[in-house]
């Protein structure tokens, strides 16, 4: 399952700082539809993800109804990103699973 959307990035502020975008309600609708068969536990869902050229694996994690993309500070940087950017955003849902034999 692919999914593009917009978002702006924002920062947590936690311990350590950490840059997140929102995936829209109606995309998180689709992947919760989706998520018992991709998640490999706490409801964390992989992903590939892509923003402009740059395409890596992660995991969303879910908030408050939604899932979070986390941006790491290499495609931030690569990307030249900072807080409150719109970006789009691609999401192939489940890549890099691992399958049962």
């Amino acid at each position: 399952m692919s999914l593009e959307f917009s978002g702006e990035v924002w920062q947590w502020r936690g311990p350590a700082p950490f840059y997140f975008v929102t995936v829209p309600a109606e995309q998180s609708r689709a992947i919760k539809d989706v998520a018992k068969l991709v998640t490999y536990g706490w409801g964390v869902i992989p992903v590939r993800v892509r923003i402009g050229k740059t395409e890596w694996k992660t995991s969303l994690f879910p908030k408050d109804g939604l899932y979070l993309v986390p941006l790491k500070d290499v495609v931030r940087k690569a990307e030249g990103l900072a807080e409150g950017d719109r970006v789009t955003v691609w999401l192939e849902i489940g890549a890099g699973q691992k399958r049962k034999p």
